[in-house]
């Protein structure tokens, strides 16, 4: 039609199904997105996260040989046992990440893990990357390996009962050296993208995971470009290869300032940070992000994801966790000088942890003053030192009192 001298072309959209539309998964079925997107839908659960116990066997072993505990692939079973049958655990999980070892382990009673995992309405998963490998000339920027053949896994993980993956690439900010490099970012994105379209092509929900590290001396700003950078290059590389966005999951790192930046930033800094970065290019089609802890202590952890999900406002998105240090780490200090797995103690412990992670992510959780908070060097010299002297200062008055009265 012609609209003031103008020749105007109108489309019609057919709105009512995705049918009419070809931007991801033309090469699904309407069944194969449906299934795609249920399970992104059960990970997405409100009040639920993931627990991460993807560790390779050297990985957990390290862990286990820190508090005294061999390390042995039954060892790794029955602690991995726990973690999935803990009383009450599946109030709070919504799924859980598996190496591929434990994927093909049973429970005491001979049930695989899966679907003792499945049984407890948890969704299982799998982690089908492999090793790192650091690219030449980037000052030392990574990228992971395992996309060869990883159909033929994808595969094997889904008749054994898996139902989605996960793949980590992880990048490091050192503004120095200039990483991460452009090409880290694309190279590592690139792949993010590949493995999602080919695990959705054998029928497992993808969760991408650009994991940015929190060691380096980077402030929140620097953090926050980085992190837009990062994840602006994912979603048009998985837009780019034809995923299905509403199938998929995102599992990023909490943004941060680095471990050694020596300004402070209040557990409310960042996480207007986190929403901020999210709101620059996170697709409303993708139904939640799970973010992972990364060397943060759990009330460091809660603190931030609980503190974002306090001020999200309208954004569409299911804001939980994909923890497994922080959840992890303080089970295993119960059994240091034991000699074996605590499990009792542990489970108690694990399921007092995931009440924790689940207030969270329903932005309920209230810890202590200052958790979440990032102190900065200076400021943290300046606290340490203060507290020496208030020590110093007791230990006088106690040897004062002593001497005037004992």
């Amino acid at each position: 039609m012609l609209i003031s001298g103008y020749s105007v072309v109108v489309l019609v959209l057919g709105v009512s199904s995705g049918a009419a539309f070809s931007v991801g998964g033309t090469f699904l079925t309407a069944s194969q997105k449906a299934a795609l997107e249920e399970t992104a839908a059960k990970v997405a659960t409100p009040g639920k996260g993931i627990t991460a116990c993807d560790e390779g066997p050297a990985t957990i072993g390290g862990r286990f040989e820190a508090v005294g505990i061999e390390n042995s692939e039954e060892t790794r079973r029955k602690y991995r046992q726990m973690l999935f049958t803990a009383d009450g655990c599946e109030d709070y999980l919504s799924a859980a990440i598996l190496d591929p070892e434990t994927l093909y382990q049973k429970d005491d009673n001979g049930v695989l893990f899966p679907k003792v995992l499945s049984d407890r309405g948890i969704v299982p998963g799998c982690k089908p990357h492999l090793k790192i490998y650091t690219l030449p000339g980037t000052g030392g920027d990574t990228v992971m390996q395992g996309l060869d053949s990883l159909n033929v896994r994808c595969k094997e993980y889904y008749d054994a009962g898996a139902r989605f993956a996960k793949w980590r690439s992880p990048l490091v900010i050192d503004t120095k050296l200039g990483c991460p490099t452009d090409l880290a970012i694309k190279a590592n994105m690139q792949d993010l993208a590949r493995y999602a379209l080919i695990c959705q092509s054998e029928g497992l929900m993808p969760i991408v995971e650009p994991d940015i590290s929190l060691t380096g001396d980077h402030t929140l700003e620097e953090a926050v470009d980085v992190n837009i950078r990062v994840q602006a290059e994912l979603f048009k590389a998985m837009i780019d290869h034809g995923v299905y966005m509403a199938g998929s999951t995102l599992k990023p790192n909490i943004v941060n300032p680095g471990k050694a930046c020596p300004i402070s930033y209040s557990v409310e800094d960042i996480a207007k940070a986190n929403i901020f970065v999210l709101e620059q290019s996170f697709p409303v089609a993708m139904k939640g992000a799970n973010f992972l802890s990364g060397g943060q202590t759990l009330p460091q952890a809660a603190g931030r994801l609980s503190a974002m999900n306090k001020i999200k406002g309208s954004g569409p998105w299911n804001l939980s966790f994909s923890w497994s240090q922080a959840l992890q780490l303080p089970l295993l200090d119960l059994c240091k000088g034991k000699g074996e797995l605590q499990f009792e103690e542990m489970s108690k412990l694990y399921v007092e942890e995931l009440k924790i992670a689940s207030a969270a992510a329903l932005g309920q959780w209230q810890g202590n003053d200052g958790d979440g908070d990032h102190v900065g060097k200076k400021a943290e010299k300046k606290k340490k030192e203060k507290k020496a002297s208030e020590d110093s200062t007791t230990e006088e008055k106690k040897g004062l009192f002593a001497a005037l009265f004992g």
